[in-house]
């Protein structure tokens, strides 16, 4: 089961089952059937949009958002789908800090859930620096069911990688 990277942590029962679903070739199928849809962000601008359209309804007292773009070079260098950077600089007498986010290409091909999932991912970041339970409750007040959806990004990742 060395192949199902993207699921490590998750319960022995569990990863029998993907492992199953992968070898009867049937994990394509069930992601195609749960995730029909693809979305028609493809511009960085769009997704510039789509992020701070997210930001202004869950997150309207966070400070805003300067550049959000596909990065085609994530997932290979950084072994990641999202990053989120702040840079602070000095400009004149005042601190300027500007906040990114930065979404893997892949994603303007994938399910609109994927996308919307990566992208309040990073927001939540935001607010919520570390991976806690804090975190992730954000993230589910911003996207219901977002555990199953990340569990299936985890899915598709592994189908990617098949």
């Amino acid at each position: 089961m060395s192949h199902l990277k993207y699921l490590t942590g998750y319960p022995p029962h569990l990863l029998q089952q993907v492992q199953k679903l992968v070898e009867e070739d049937k994990l394509k199928p069930y992601l195609a059937q749960r995730y029909p849809a693809t979305h028609q962000i493809q511009s960085d601008r769009a997704l510039y949009d789509y992020a701070n359209n997210l930001k202004q309804t869950y997150l309207k007292n966070a400070p805003p958002i300067d550049k959000v773009y596909f990065d085609s070079t994530l997932g290979l260098t950084h072994h990641a789908l999202g990053l989120h950077t702040t840079a602070s600089r000095v400009q004149g007498s005042r601190l300027k800090t500007k906040k990114e986010i930065r979404i893997a290409s892949l994603f303007r091909q994938a399910a609109p859930e994927f996308l919307e999932m990566i992208v309040v991912h990073e927001l939540a970041h935001f607010k919520e620096k570390e991976h806690g339970k804090a975190f992730y409750k954000l993230c589910e007040h911003m996207l219901p069911g977002y555990h199953q959806i990340e569990f299936d990004l985890r899915l598709y990742l592994t189908l990617l990688d098949a």
